[in-house]
């Protein structure tokens, strides 16, 4: 066994007010409470909240207070994320590992800035991996990136064990988010720990979830700290045996025939999705989508011919094997 102790902290989170001490003093009550804790995970934007009127320069002041946290503690620390302020004006939702010797080792853009509603947020574009010695290979996603299950893969294909994904949400896609948290454990064989926050950091339903898709700890809707100890060997055993014995996703991926021309942008393969419209706020009674093109249409399908089998998706009915 390889274990290794990581703490997810869900914690009210104000808009306008720092949250930095707060953070702090968890911090504190949580090593107190739970001295074996060897890494600390915030959720989305804690340390200021989900405004852009707190964006910061890095490094900053407030960096240095969790490095010098870190560094008291002997933790390993990702203080959740905070918006970044660049020299050229652009902001980004920024986020940092923090090593026990109190060092920023990396950071990491988040690549998929919840649009339309995070409108003036950039984009980053490089992935974050980093390793813990003597136990194990991890990544980091922030929120909304998750949906999108290519960051995974790009981690995971790298050989991240365990994916780190503080986020921030306050909405009814709550559920959904953690669906996918569950099957991104299971599709990618890898420990998830989703912190979310509460109040203005979101509705909390933290959790973690192991390479079988097991939730290991589950939030509800208040203040919650969850130290949870990982298994490195199991989950290398699980990527050399499969989940439960079965599935070996990784390795299947890896030996895979098949070349996924979507993602060549020049290939037509994605003809569908130009037909979407843009990428913007819904309005009012809007009808955007009713419209759309039938999928067929954009594959330069001729509807007014009988299709061929192809070209149809059969709809069975009744017993397996008659249509």
């Amino acid at each position: 066994m390889t274990p290794f102790a990581i703490a997810g902290v869900q914690m009210h989170v104000a808009a306008l007010h720092s949250n930095v001490e707060g953070m702090r003093h968890r911090i504190e009550v949580l090593m107190a409470r739970f001295p074996w804790t060897q890494m600390v995970l915030f959720s989305e934007l804690a340390p200021f909240g989900p405004l852009h009127t707190y964006a910061q320069p890095f490094p900053n002041d407030v960096l240095e207070q969790f490095q010098e946290d870190a560094r008291r503690f002997g933790i390993w620390l990702i203080p959740g994320s905070m918006f970044e302020k660049t020299e050229e004006g652009e902001i980004y939702n920024t986020s940092v590992v923090i090593n026990p010797e109190g060092e920023i080792v990396t950071k990491y853009r988040k690549m998929f800035p919840f649009k339309p509603y995070e409108a003036n947020v950039s984009s980053g574009n490089e992935f974050c991996v980093f390793d813990v010695p003597g136990a194990g290979r991890f990544g980091l996603s922030i929120c909304y990136d998750i949906w999108f299950p290519e960051t995974t893969r790009q981690l995971t294909s790298q050989g991240v064990e365990v994916l780190l994904h503080p986020v921030l949400t306050g909405t009814t896609d709550r559920d959904a988010e953690i669906a996918i948290a569950r099957a991104t454990a299971a599709q990618f064989q890898c420990y998830v720990f989703d912190v979310n926050g509460l109040a203005a950091g979101g509705v909390g339903k933290s959790l973690v979830v192991d390479p079988s898709a097991t939730v290991l700890h589950q939030a509800a809707g208040q203040e919650d700290m969850f130290p949870i100890e990982v298994d490195f060997d199991l989950i290398r055993r699980q990527r050399e045996t499969g989940m439960k014995g079965l599935g070996q996703v990784l390795k299947s991926f890896r030996d895979r025939r098949a070349d996924f021309s979507v993602y060549d942008r020049t290939s037509g393969a994605d003809a569908y999705l130009k037909t979407l419209g843009p990428l913007e706020m819904p309005r009012k009674g809007s009808g955007a989508g009713v419209n759309v093109a039938d999928p067929r249409t954009a594959l330069g399908i001729d509807l007014a011919r009988q299709p061929t089998v192809a070209e149809n998706v059969p709809i069975f009915k009744g017993k397996t094997g008659t249509n």
